[in-house]
């Protein structure tokens, strides 16, 4: 696979030096080029179809709003590659775990879990079969894997997203994922450079700093991304970095994207950025005048997911940055030209057509032992006997945090666990105000399931003591609770099924928590 790999990117260099810009092309146009976009609906109207048309478009993402199942999908995918013509570029973030749109494909663990199996050719088998998923609905261009290292327990947004917290390690295994992909025909783009792993702020409601170093930074958040020259393409982290650059987050920092990737690094993949829309970045600079600071920076693609007003204000702004940029500026016609032509290479080297997905049902099984493969066990909990009297506890609104799917429903996990036991489910709408001392003392064994991302707070770690905690989603919800613990690092359909097999006694949990410093001081053994 990886000769196979190095013959692919070398054909993907050689159509990169080969691209060039079409000739006379205007402001507008290029302007268009440079964006991706997002849209709602599950079909492609008139007046969209014509937006695209008018500037040029050849770039867009495609959420869960999107879609509705394959049929419909594939029909959406194949309208708008007929609008954005053969060099094309449909995005989708099918990372795994709780963050996949297309729900009805196999279902992949979270990196996680992928980290805790600790098996490289277990990781390339899930990256290969994600791609095959999703390239058969007309996707060439999949926003994953994530290289952040998850090494802040507090981080509200990566958490089972990461691989793990070792430099070498979680980069091993999610390079192995990628190449997986790539080896299938679809583009992978790792993120989020430089890392965001080490946060307790999320990028989407507000800019966070990581103030380390630049030999810290070197050791850990960077090292992945430093190995991922390969990659084709790598996402810009809303986030600053004050030993990089003192004023600016990535996205925005010419000394982070050109100094250090392009020029340090040597780095020749696409850049693109997170998206514009977020609030660290649209509610600091304004979308237009970021989206121009963007590609000033070095950025080749600037994702703007806002609504239509937003991507007219970016479109406007960056038709007028470029009508009025001078010779030798940063948004010159030469750096134009080496962006569109990094971004056709792309195209070219992933083209986007829907094919039949022919391995379906051995993917789903590839899924489903990847899931069973990744269960760890925190403690030394213990299975239950069929027909034992079961007290469940779990979030009566597991809803979504933005970025990932909605969270599991009480009511499915009580299905899950009422196969075998007697189940009595007990709901709360708020951890910190739910009273624990008001379950009674009549025998059932209590089990709190965590079925959303927020980690626990003071009331919760001083006083719930649950006899098993199954930590569906955020393996770090295990250091709030003091008991024996299941981590799954989701919450699948496959995923469940292996917890429910582990509580029967007919399933190992042989996984290992990847995060080495917090599993030996912190978790329960």
């Amino acid at each position: 696979m990886c000769a196979a790999l190095d013959i692919m990117a070398a054909q993907w260099r050689s159509k990169m030096n080969d691209t060039a810009s079409k000739p006379g092309r205007s402001a507008r146009e290029s302007a268009g080029q440079l964006i991706m976009i997002r849209f709602p609906g599950t079909v492609l109207d008139d007046d969209t179809a014509q937006f695209l048309r008018d500037n040029h478009i050849r770039a867009v993402c495609l959420f869960r709003q999107n879609m509705v199942d394959a049929v419909q999908l594939s029909k959406l995918t194949a309208d708008l590659r007929a609008v954005m013509g053969p060099h094309a570029l449909i995005g989708i973030d099918q990372e795994g775990g709780a963050v996949v749109r297309a729900t009805w494909l196999p279902a992949p663990p979270a990196a996680m879990s992928l980290g805790a199996s600790n098996d490289l050719g277990l990781a390339c088998a899930v990256g290969a079969a994600v791609a095959r998923g999703i390239r058969s609905l007309g996707f060439n261009w999949n926003f994953a894997p994530v290289l952040d290292l998850n090494n802040n327990p507090a981080n509200p947004v990566i958490g089972e997203r990461s691989f793990g917290s070792d430099p070498q390690r979680a980069t091993e295994l999610a390079l192995a994922w990628m190449e997986g992909s790539l080896a299938e025909g679809v583009a992978c783009c790792v993120k989020h450079f430089p890392g965001h792993g080490d946060t307790h702020v999320d990028s989407h409601r507000d800019l966070p700093t990581v103030d380390k170093p630049r030999d810290a930074l070197d050791a850990l958040e960077l090292a992945p991304f430093k190995a991922a020259q390969r990659a084709p393409a790598m996402m810009s982290a809303h986030i600053v970095y004050p030993a990089l650059d003192v004023e600016h987050p990535a996205t925005l920092s010419r000394k982070i994207l050109t100094d250090l990737l392009r020029t340090e690094w040597d780095y020749r993949g696409v850049i693109i950025t997170d998206g514009m829309d977020m609030h660290a970045i649209a509610g600091r600079y304004g979308v237009g005048n970021a989206a121009v600071q963007a590609l000033a920076a070095g950025a080749d693609m600037v994702m703007a997911l806002g609504n239509r007003n937003t991507q007219e204000e970016t479109l406007a702004a960056l038709t007028a940055a470029l009508s009025a940029a001078e010779e030798g500026s940063h948004l010159d016609h030469a750096g134009i030209t080496a962006r569109l032509a990094r971004l056709d290479a792309l195209a070219t080297a992933y083209p986007c057509a829907a094919d039949r997905y022919l391995t379906e049902a051995e993917d789903q099984s590839l899924m489903a032992a990847a899931w069973r493969r990744g269960l760890t066990v925190s403690g030394n909990p213990q299975p239950l006997a069929d027909g034992a009297k079961v007290r469940l506890l779990a979030c009566a609104n597991a809803a979504g945090d933005g970025v990932s799917e909605a969270g599991l429903p009480a009511s499915a996990v009580a299905a899950m666990l009422a196969r075998r036991y007697d189940v009595e489910l007990v709901t709360f709408d708020d951890a910190e105000s739910f009273d624990w001392s008001t379950l009674p003392a009549d025998g059932r064994t209590v089990i709190l399931a965590s079925t959303t991302r927020a980690r626990y707070g003071a009331r919760a770690r001083q006083s719930w003591r649950p006899d098993l905690h199954l930590a569906l989603w955020n393996p770090f919800q295990t250091l709030d609770i003091a008991a024996p613990a299941l981590i799954s690092y989701g919450f699948a359909d496959p995923a469940l099924d292996a917890v429910a097999d582990w509580l029967a006694g007919t399933q190992a949990a042989e996984g290992r928590i990847p995060l080495a410093s917090v599993a030996s001081m912190v978790f329960r053994t």
